[in-house]
């Protein structure tokens, strides 16, 4: 990583939590548009308006299994008293084949089938004998189980207004209309409607891929057998799913263990597949703390804001921060702490925003509401530190789940919200109205 370099940063000084985030997003620039096609545009952000190049539908066409009919050749027609009328042919969905239907004629209609000349509405099936001569039938039967295939005789036992059950040219969109907005995210529905107007490809912002690696010599696989001394790594699965939740590709590697080198080298590989890189761990003052190690040992003295810098925010839990650029193509890096609640909480208030920057996306923080906190007694928070607890809310109430020690896994995965008790409140009594972080 020749072109790392920590910057210079006053060991004394204590960041906000919006300064940070601030220089945070500054590092970071939404990717440059691609076109991909369709399946491969999924998650992604539209770059361009896209119009609309036909009418959907593109004809007229009926909703139902039925009968195409003049309206006046079943008006007034019961079950009693129903309407004869001749059946001409088959209209298909897909069909070429041209029915023209006449005064006292009927064309069997399938759903998606173009209306066709003459007729002027659609009688469902459930209102005939479906040319079987009886009371009205359930559905309709295969051409080649009907009497006389599509030929024969129909009885109509109800009217139909005109236009009945018709689907008609341009009802959904018309050419020339806005089908998407640029920034849409591409979801199921968009791809549809893009497949629908015959887009097979589509200019997009692609979803930013984020290599999440952390460290620690006393990590260990989920699956393997722990010694003495170890635990499971599980920080890096928890923020390679939250990169994906975020919307990225992310790819997860393994914990490299405490030595500077090898996670040197483990960085230089893996910038080839990152647009964004994430460790945990390693950030703080302990004797071990490699990251900072391994990142402030070379540098591209030739690129200017080029480097990693670690500072203290005035935020609990994950006071400890560092975030930069490496390597030839100044990727950037978030470098979290490595406490299981510290790493998350981290991703959630600065990874995630970058991520959904880089992926053009105009609201890039997740949603804040004001509830009531419920607690039996008031709630200590440290001085001069914004206070971020895990906790539910719902129906406008807060509930704080778990304590506050950073290392608690448990808590965190029974939370569906971040409680934030502000910088200059040390004291928080039952009842007060707070700001809370959806994270569902």
């Amino acid at each position: 990583m020749s072109s790392a370099v920590t910057r210079t940063a006053d060991p004394d000084r204590t960041w906000s939590v919006e300064e940070h985030l601030e220089d945070v997003l500054a590092t970071v620039r939404p990717l440059d548009p691609i076109e991909l096609q369709l399946l491969d545009a999924q998650g992604c952000v539209l770059v361009d308006d896209v119009t609309v190049p036909l009418s959907l539908p593109p004809f007229d066409n009926s909703s139902m299994d039925g009968y195409a009919v003049r309206v006046a050749d079943v008006a007034g027609a019961s079950e009693e008293f129903p309407a004869a009328l001749e059946v001409v042919g088959d209209v298909a969905a897909g069909s070429a084949d041209t029915v023209h239907v006449g005064p006292g004629q009927a064309a069997r209609i399938m759903t998606g089938a173009p209306v066709p000349p003459g007729a002027e509405t659609v009688v469902p099936v459930e209102w005939t004998d479906g040319g079987l001569g009886g009371g009205p039938v359930s559905g309709m039967r295969a051409r080649s189980l009907g009497p006389e295939g599509a030929a024969g005789q129909v009885l109509v036992h109800r009217g139909a207004q005109e236009r009945a059950h018709v689907r008609a040219l341009g009802s959904d969109v018309r050419a020339g209309d806005r089908a998407l907005a640029a920034g849409t995210v591409l979801g199921p529905p968009q791809i549809a409607l893009l497949a629908a107007i015959g887009r097979g490809t589509v200019r997009v912002r692609p979803r930013p891929r984020v290599v999440v690696l952390s460290t620690g010599s006393e990590l260990v696989q989920p699956d393997e057998e722990l010694a003495a001394g170890q635990i499971y790594d599980s920080n890096s699965f928890a923020l390679t799913a939250a990169a994906r939740d975020a919307g990225a590709i992310a790819y997860r590697v393994g914990a490299v263990a405490d030595d500077a080198e090898t996670l040197r080298s483990t960085i230089e590989d893996q910038l080839v597949r990152a647009d964004l890189m994430v460790t945990t761990g390693g950030v703080s003052v302990g004797a071990y703390d490699v990251v900072k190690e391994a990142l402030s040992s070379v540098g591209d003295a030739d690129e200017d804001g080029a480097g990693v810098e670690f500072r203290k925010l005035a935020m609990q839990p994950g006071k400890p921060q560092g975030f930069g650029s490496v390597g030839p193509d100044h990727t950037p890096l978030l470098a979290l702490p490595g406490n299981p609640v510290s790493s998350y909480v981290s991703f959630e208030l600065f990874v995630r925003p970058a991520i959904r920057t880089m992926m053009g996306l105009a609201d890039v923080h997740r949603p804040t509401v004001r509830a009531k906190l419920a607690i039996d007694k008031a709630l200590i928070s440290p001085k001069g530190r914004r206070q971020f607890l895990r906790g539910t809310c719902a129906d406008g109430t807060a509930v704080p789940v778990g304590g506050a020690s950073s290392h608690l896994v448990a808590a965190l995965a029974q939370a569906d919200a971040l409680i934030v008790v502000p910088e200059d409140v040390e004291s928080v009594e039952p009842g007060t109205e707070v700001d809370v972080i959806l994270l569902g």
